[in-house]
């Protein structure tokens, strides 16, 4: 087979510190049935014998180019030089302790965004899986798939408060609406930022079959909960940065309930043992949003929730009826 001067597709796997995974995710790419790409593995000055296996693979499959960071740059710069190496149309990341659960995860996105010139983003559901692979559950942001435009599905984020588009590992873009980069004053919602940004520019489809695998392991999980407690201001930044967009729409009491609901999730954290004292909790909620107002809107937070969960409802009643 000859190989192809420009690949169609740009595999991207930021790494830093998973040996322990990085043969898995590596082989999940290798074996897709779909071939015109090349698999960029960016290793961010990992301390373990990450960048040992990697060179192991590439020096069998001349598909894989491997670069090795001088000094650990973080998430988010990384997720920027894969994004400044890759040469094909469409990229698709693939964190090295995920993998693609599917040998066909690429033909379908890809064949997606082929047919529709419309679509920016591909998304699909996935697996759950745990530090030994096994499977502990499917996620599914939306149920039976869709296609529709990207800023609703915006909307629906803001509104949910809930990254339904899924992780790094689960989304396939073209890399024309990516040129910007990864937005890096962010750092736990850096990749669901960078989705709203290419949704802006088009529409979204979203494949209800999990091509892909998202692993939970115990060194995630801790570093989960530091986030949790070190980046409370990135849902402020979210919201500030897309809540007034003219395409949104929002009541005033509809803003004023989406302000909110950060700083009852900072609350929950506290009331639900998640490694946060009642003075942090309390200190935080008075830096990002304000004690006052904190108690004074609880109220409409209350009554807002109930008529968003009617909507739903309603929406839920509609849809069968129609089906």
């Amino acid at each position: 087979m000859i190989k192809p001067l420009k690949p169609k597709v740009s595999v991207c796997m930021p790494n830093y510190n998973c040996s322990r995974y990085l043969p898995e995710a590596i082989e999940s790419v290798l074996r897709q049935s779909y071939e015109n790409f090349e698999f960029i593995i960016i290793d961010d000055c990992s301390t373990d014998n990450s960048l040992e296996i990697i060179k192991r693979y590439a020096a069998k499959d001349d598909r894989i180019i491997v670069r090795a960071n001088s000094v650990n740059i973080g998430q988010a710069k990384n997720l920027n030089l894969c994004l400044k190496h890759a040469r094909g149309d469409y990229v698709k990341f693939v964190f090295s302790d995920d993998l693609l659960s599917s040998d066909d995860a690429l033909k379908k996105m890809v064949k997606i965004l082929d047919i529709n010139n419309d679509i920016t983003l591909v998304a699909s559901s996935r697996y759950l899986i745990n530090e030994f692979s096994t499977v502990v559950g499917i996620q599914s942001g939306y149920k039976g798939g869709i296609m529709c435009s990207g800023t609703e599905i915006i909307k629906d984020c803001l509104i949910t408060q809930t990254n339904k588009i899924g992780e790094p590992t689960v989304v396939m873009f073209r890399k024309k609406n990516a040129e910007r980069g990864f937005n890096e004053k962010y750092n736990k919602n850096v990749d669901w930022e960078m989705w709203f940004h290419i949704l802006e520019q088009g529409r979204f489809a979203y494949i209800d079959e999990p091509l892909c695998a998202f692993r939970r392991h115990p060194l995630q999980l801790t570093k989960l909960y530091l986030e949790k407690e070190l980046y409370f201001e990135e849902p402020y930044y979210m919201l500030k940065d897309y809540v007034d967009k003219p395409y949104m729409n929002f009541s005033m009491c509809g803003k004023k309930y989406l302000f909110y609901v950060p700083a009852f999730e900072i609350w929950n954290l506290y009331k639900k043992g998640h490694k946060i004292s009642l003075r942090d909790a309390l200190h935080k909620i008075q830096e990002q949003y304000g004690m006052i107002k904190f108690v004074l809107y609880y109220p409409l937070y209350k009554i807002y929730k109930g008529h968003l969960s009617a909507q739903k409802r309603i929406k839920k009643i509609t849809k069968t009826r129609v089906l």
